[in-house]
């Protein structure tokens, strides 16, 4: 969770005890898993909104895929790249005569 590890979670359960004594220690924890609680029923709300506001396209849309990392992670990294990379087919090619200047496109410079 967090990247907090066994140790840390100690550390920390250690200088709770120094700061608010055994005795509010209890409490204190209830109270933070109410709002624990509070948070969760308040993300599942806005999520089913979210969803209600959107309609029957997106209702199977889960928060995960709005986030922009999952996006690109979805969408280029999967799949391999942008779509049909495909190389276009190569044109054939002549050999110039000696003299003879090679061809010129305006547009490309």
């Amino acid at each position: 969770m967090f990247g907090i590890g066994v140790p840390e979670m100690l550390v920390i359960a250690m200088v709770a005890m120094l700061v608010f004594g055994p005795d509010k220690l209890p409490d204190l924890a209830r109270q933070f898993g109410g709002f624990v609680r509070t948070v969760r029923q308040m993300a599942e709300n806005a999520k089913n909104d979210l969803g209600r506001e959107l309609g029957e396209d997106f209702s199977q849309m889960s928060l995960k895929d709005l986030d922009p990392r999952e996006v690109v992670r979805k969408n280029f990294l999967e799949d391999g790249g942008l779509g049909d990379t495909t190389p276009a087919p190569v044109r054939e090619t002549r050999i110039l005569r000696p003299g003879e200047a090679p061809p010129y496109d305006p547009e490309s410079t």
